[in-house]
């Protein structure tokens, strides 16, 4: 085993067999008790999110300010209410707290913002880089005509991308640095109707992962966040697009489909769920000692079954790159 190896993934072999095991009520029970755990000190820590304007975002931001750390909160289309929102909290409560205007499907956006934190840390790079900026809608695959595929897949995985390539030059000279990517339960496992929610997902996933290994000689560190259903605007979001989407339908593709048509628009989900849960497990993880941090955390008070599909995932991995030139890497990122 190399010297840079982690000592073991939070959700391995163990924590997985005795979480499957325990009764739903149990799980959230075990969950909830590790989100309410004190808040760890970010001090020192530069953070920057993408799609701070509503949700896990949002949340994020003041959370791990009031923790302590220097945030660079971003959002698209600014001046907005949110972002007027985000700077009166951040006053009143003294955060070192920043809202910028940046949108992960514009380049010239990402390198003003880039430009103005470098300038703001006296040359320096941001520790923290969370990828969270994402939409969703609804339909089949084949309803999700080309201007909906490109829009999904430039902002859920190529923004993810261009953010990445923003920020590590600069992990890579430091040789210190973490990415946070929010995934979702549906990059591992299928909600039928979701149209290219999932596939966008799933490359998240594939892509994160394939950084991490990538990135061990540099000292940076990649985690996939997995949240299962919150109640946060992505649902509103996700209708507008839908809404979109439907509009451009030909009365032929509404009756090849017409119960995911009928069904389209979502009206929410886990709403007896905290969206605190995401910042928290993302706080948690920054302030854990670099080599000892998972490459993937699902988060979910009761329902987690991608768990299973990630324990499979680390065996295979590992079983296929054992005694290679690139086992070190894997072994550090998934040991």
């Amino acid at each position: 085993m190399s010297s840079i190896s982690r000592r073991h993934l939070l959700a391995g072999t163990a924590a997985v067999a005795a979480l499957s095991a325990m009764p739903a009520c149990a799980q959230s029970s075990a969950q909830s008790g590790a989100a309410e755990a004190a808040t760890p000190d970010l001090s020192g820590k530069s953070i920057l999110i993408t799609g701070c304007s509503s949700g896990f975002g949002y949340l994020g931001a003041l959370h791990y300010a009031r923790a302590g750390a220097k945030v660079f909160a971003t959002m698209r289309n600014t001046p907005r209410p949110e972002a007027e929102e985000l700077t009166r909290i951040a006053e009143e409560e003294n955060l070192d707290l920043a809202v910028m205007r940046l949108d992960v499907l514009l380049d010239y956006e990402i390198a003003d913002a880039i430009a103005t934190i470098e300038r703001e840390l006296n040359g320096g790079m941001v520790d923290v880089l969370v990828n969270n900026a994402g939409i969703g809608n609804g339909l089949t695959v084949e309803l999700q005509d080309m201007d909906a595929t490109k829009l999904i897949f430039d902002t859920n995985v190529f923004g993810y991308q261009r953010m990445a390539r923003a920020v590590l030059p600069g992990m890579r000279a430091r040789g210190s640095g973490q990415i946070f990517n929010v995934s979702s339960q549906l990059g591992r496992v299928i909600a039928i109707g979701y149209g290219h929610y999932c596939a966008t997902k799933f490359a998240v996933e594939a892509m994160s992962e394939q950084m991490a290994y990538e990135l061990v000689p540099h000292g940076v560190e990649v985690t996939i966040i997995q949240p299962g259903g919150y109640p946060t605007d992505i649902w509103r979001n996700s209708n507008r697009y839908t809404e979109q989407l439907l509009d451009r339908l030909s009365d032929a593709e509404e009756a090849a489909y017409p119960a995911f048509v009928q069904n389209a628009m979502r009206t929410g989900g886990g709403r007896d769920t905290d969206p605190m849960d995401i910042p928290h497990a993302i706080a948690e993880i920054i302030a854990m000692p670099p080599g000892t941090r998972p490459l993937r955390r699902a988060v979910h008070p009761t329902r987690i079954p991608q768990q299973v599909i990630n324990q499979v995932s680390r065996e295979t991995q590992l079983a296929m790159y054992g005694g290679s030139q690139f086992a070190p890497w894997v072994e550090s990122v998934l040991d």
